[in-house]
């Protein structure tokens, strides 16, 4: 039945549609936006038109316009089906080239939605301002599913907020103008599939100014030491930034609030904005506060603002006098006992709060960081402020310390930030090439120094403290996660953990408070890099969060190894693991690590003594078995300290208070866990400086910081093959370059570059691997696809790989193999047979290159080396040696799969440790020179020299790859050995392998 046979009868309209909002008398006809009945194509931008989208290639929903006898409006109705796992939806976007639509003079959107009574939510996003639909502003509400049939949604303007997580364009004036829209778009339910209806999208209503304008203040919360004054801004503002037609009246009283008459001088009054007043005047207010001599805690003065003619800020402004006088806020005490004196004024509410991590997206502009007393928050993997800059970091994060400041201890906020190879959440930092590339580096002081300049570059942007880095060993190539370790042998990782001192300074922690240091975690505690390939249970995943199933010596001699080494080095946090842990013979079977007390309490804490604090992953206790309750009661005991519980943050806290109120959880234990999170606090300085530190801003993506990743990129490229020492180029040689990831930076930063999975495309400045060797030859010729001629070349330079991903997305068998893309095959090929060729591979681990090994005359491991592309040029032309080694075993084929340095069957394409250098002639001599090398080594171990004993095995090193023609089974086993020997110091050993080896090949 079609809207106008509905109309002919009122009561059928009441009996059929009851949630039909009637229109009002003086309502203006409502205005069409999709009436879909084919006026609007399916088409994406620049054009008019509907199209989907989704994190891959499952996630965007089907469309269609199908015909319905009970369409609302016409004959046609939009329809489809979905099944999301990440996120996925639609939007309708007016044509760029015309010029947007004004809706100012409208009270709102509505439209009608079948409903599937599903309880779940359903986004709808509006594109406000900007150059066009995909450069606009977007605002956004959401309705929930909890009807059946169809039914009329009504959203007024004025329900739309500013979205805080992602903006295109990074924001443009954070006001819905309302006079330069874009369109729409609906973001679909996820973890189920679903289908839906929509039809008849259009505007209703006439626009008021009781419904456009806005009163709000300059903060929500003004800190002032006591006996100080507070100056309080009030501002209106006005929808489509047209003048008040009406006066608005503000009346302002003091009343109420923790502090009494006796702490602050009462305010009350009156003051209007009369009508014709602009958007943006402002009016000032002050509250003085008065001194005495008592030592207290902080005292808040609500500013109540009692507006007519105009919307009432959100929070009611308040008033904070600082807390004063007390032992916890004296710096010179020892950090001891600072702890246990805040500790003993602390509620359980209080405690409980600091033990809870929040998303920053989830509390909003803050409110509840005073209400729940929360301790900390965090950005996730794209989470960023608008605009997506380093001011609007700190700007972001001030913001939120503030409501800290709110509350009676003003216990400041910990905030933290996935930067794992750089501040790689910020748009222009440094990006440094992914862990899996440091250790290619095989450059401790190198790892230090990333660490040292990620260090600086998150502090500057007001955050203090690090999830990284990630001390997995990883041993399986099919893992998404495989470019966060930084190698597949313990005694590498262990290695590169200097970056620990890069990213926190003194082992002591005495370096935590200074502007270019933070708070370092290990992650993922433990055995997060063994999972079996086929036991996740996590979606889609395949191998990402399954289980680790090792025997007590393999778990300590390969997992639990790098840990040692990190408290050691005094890391401040440690992450447990999303995957479970399986120990043969404790009769356990997998538990997930969330839960294992006897690893994170008996181990971790009580065996390393580790006295920093534990933090769950990103909502990781929820995969404990078990209802909520037990969730928190199991994690909490088995010693994790601090939950990121993005968004249950209150329910997290409310159960705990409840675990602990049934004494399911001792208040010993939650005064330990609150303990360990104090100490790091102050150890951070965080009580005598809670706001951003900016004074290291200007050097956020500086020519120095871009020099260390530079020299990073350059020390991770590993030289496979080298035939007839094409490599490296000359500046005078004529090049053809090709293939899909060499001139996208996108790619070759990989996943957690700007957004939690990447992207592939100009996604933040930096120099790409064409843009680098262009400096370097002026006689060079670019064709992505190889389509071009390749006539006239001296050489050819393909440069292929993968396209971002992160975590379980990226895992093989989850949409992603090993294999090059058909594209990228193809560019080798065409480029290979026409000329000589050297290929690098822009990866998160080794790619089956194998069966075109015998066409490529150079082939490199590329890795994944972020921004600056400048390095790989480096060493294609030259300018710095080859002298990266492989951290991981490069296969055959992935029925090999897992392969890894001591297997008893060892046969790989390339062995862990290879590496060809171009640092200058290999030493002669053959076996003569190996026996005179292992006698030196023997020297040098017994020395203690060890910069000597390492630099005897890369000779030795050296010789054997000069004489293996081709790398077989019996001479990659002990080449493999060799490399393990090296890194921990037994030098003499290590020659023995490598002469072993060299007999072999």
């Amino acid at each position: 039945m079609r809207r106008t046979a509905l109309l002919a009868s009122a009561a059928l309209l009441t009996s059929l549609l009851p949630l039909a909002v009637a229109r009002a008398a003086d309502d203006p006809p409502p205005v069409p936006v999709d009436r879909f009945e084919g006026e609007v194509p399916f088409a994406g931008p620049p054009e008019n038109g509907i199209f989907t989208w989704g994190s891959d290639t499952d996630d965007p929903p089907t469309l269609r316009l199908s015909p319905r006898e009970d369409a609302p409006e016409g004959d046609k109705v939009l329809s489809g089906t979905y099944d999301i796992s990440g996120y996925g939806g639609f939007t309708h976007d007016f044509a760029f080239a015309e010029p947007a639509h004004d809706w100012s003079a409208r009270k709102g959107i509505r439209f009608w939605w079948e409903g599937q009574d599903n309880g779940k939510k359903v986004a709808f996003e509006l594109k406000d301002g900007g150059a066009n639909g995909e450069a606009s502003e977007l605002w956004t509400t959401s309705f929930t599913d909890d009807f059946t049939g169809w039914k009329q949604i009504e959203i007024p303007f004025t329900d739309f907020a500013y979205r805080t997580d992602y903006q295109p364009v990074g924001g443009i004036d954070h006001v819905l103008g309302l006079t330069q829209m874009w369109g729409y778009a609906v973001t679909l339910p996820v973890g189920a599939p679903g289908r839906f209806a929509m039809d008849g999208v259009e505007l209703y209503g006439r626009a008021d100014q009781s419904l456009r304008a806005s009163v709000l203040t300059d903060s929500a919360v003004y800190p002032v030491d006591e006996g100080g004054t507070a100056t309080v801004k009030v501002t209106v503002a006005i929808t489509g930034s047209a003048p008040l037609d009406e006066p608005v009246t503000v009346a302002y009283d003091t009343a109420g609030g923790t502090a009494s008459t006796s702490d602050y001088t009462p305010l009350k009054g009156e003051f209007t904005f009369p009508a014709g007043t602009a958007s943006g005047t402002t009016r000032t207010l002050k509250v003085a506060t008065l001194k005495d001599k008592a030592a207290e805690t902080a005292e808040t003065v609500p500013l109540k603002l009692t507006v007519t003619g105009a919307k009432a800020p959100a929070e009611t402004p308040q008033v904070v006098i600082d807390a004063h006088g007390l032992p916890y806020l004296n710096s010179k005490l020892p950090v001891k006992k600072r702890v246990a004196d805040l500790l003993s004024r602390m509620s359980l509410a209080e405690k409980t709060g600091q033990m809870t991590q929040a998303e920053r997206g989830a509390v909003g502009t803050g409110a509840d960081i005073a209400t729940e007393d929360l301790g900390s928050l965090l950005s996730g993997g794209g989470s960023t402020p608008t605009p997506n800059t380093p001011e609007a970091w700190a700007k972001m994060i001030d913001s939120f310390q503030l409501w800290a400041q709110a509350t009676r201890l003003q216990i400041p906020l910990v905030y933290g930030v996935d930067a794992v190879h750089g501040h790689n959440n910020l748009v222009g930092a440094t990006v440094m090439p992914h862990n899996i590339g440091i250790g290619a580096t095989r450059d401790p002081r190198l790892a230090q120094r990333t660490g040292a300049v990620t260090a600086a570059e998150v502090r500057a942007t007001g955050i203090p403290w690090d999830f990284a880095p990630c001390l997995c060993v990883t041993r399986d190539e099919r893992w998404g996660r495989s470019y966060e370790s930084f190698g597949e042998d313990p005694a590498l990782v262990e290695s590169m953990e200097t970056v620990i001192q890069g990213l926190q300074g003194a082992r002591s922690g005495k370096d935590l408070s200074r502007g270019d240091k933070v708070l370092a975690t290990a992650k993922h505690f433990v055995g997060d890099g063994g999972t079996a390939y086929g036991s996740s249970t996590t979606g889609t995943y395949t191998i990402d969060q399954g289980v680790t199933t090792v025997t007590r010596k393999q778990l300590e001699a390969i997992h639990l190894a790098p840990y040692r080494t990190a408290v050691d080095r005094g890391v401040g946090t440690v992450m447990p693991s999303y995957s479970s842990l399986d120990v043969v013979g404790d009769g356990l079977g997998p538990v997930k690590m969330h839960a294992r007390a006897d690893m994170i309490n008996g181990v971790l804490k009580d065996r390393m003594h580790f006295d920093g604090f534990v933090i769950s992953d990103w909502n990781g206790i929820d995969q404990i078995p078990g209802d909520y309750a037990s969730d928190v009661r199991t994690s909490v005991n088995a010693g994790v300290d601090m939950v990121m519980a993005p968004y249950a943050y209150k329910d997290f806290r409310t159960a705990l208070i409840q675990e602990v109120r049934a004494g399911r959880v001792s208040e010993r234990r939650i005064d330990d866990a609150v303990s360990r999170i104090l100490t790091q606090k102050f150890r951070l300085g965080l009580f005598e400086k809670p706001y951003a530190d900016t004074s290291g801003a200007s050097r956020i993506g500086s020519a120095g910081h871009r020099a260390v990743a530079r020299e990073a990129a350059a020390e991770s490229q590993v030289l496979l093959k080298n035939s007839g020492g094409l490599l490296p180029l000359r500046t005078s040689q004529k090049v053809y370059v090709a293939g899909s990831d060499a001139d996208d930076i996108g790619n070759q930063s990989g996943g957690w570059t700007v957004t939690w999975q990447g992207s592939s495309g100009d996604i933040t400045p930096g120099t790409t691997i064409l843009e680098a060797m262009r400096k370097s030859s002026a006689r060079l010729t670019y064709s992505k696809d190889a389509s071009a001629p390749t006539d006239g070349y001296d050489v050819g330079v393909v440069v292929v790989g993968e396209t971002p991903y992160a975590e379980g997305v990226g895992d093989v068998g989850n949409g992603h193999d090993l294999e090059l893309s058909a594209t990228d095959r193809a560019a080798v090929d065409k480029v290979c047979a026409a000329m000589k060729c050297a290929v690098l591979v822009v990866s998160g681990r080794p790619q089956l290159i194998g069966d075109r090994l015998g066409e490529i005359d150079a082939l490199v491991a590329s890795w994944l080396p972020g921004t600056e592309g400048d390095g790989v040029a480096d060493v294609l032309y030259g300018r710095r040696p080859f002298t990266g080694q492989l951290p991981v075993t490069w296969p055959r084929s992935q029925a090999q799969l897992p392969i890894n340095v001591g297997d008893a069957a060892y046969d790989p394409q390339f062995p862990y440790g290879w590496g060809l250098t171009t640092l200058g002639k290999v030493p002669a001599g053959g076996l003569t020179t190996l026996k005179a090398l292992g006698l030196a080594a023997r020297a040098a171990e017994r020395a203690g020299a060890d910069e000597t004993g390492r630099a005897l095995v890369t000779k030795a090193r050296l010789i054997v790859q000069e004489r293996a023609r081709s790398v077989t089974a019996p001479m990659a086993a002990p080449f493999a050995d060799a490399d393990r020997l090296l890194l921990t110091g037994r030098y003499a050993e290590a020659v023995a392998k490598l002469t072993e080896a060299y007999r072999a090949a």
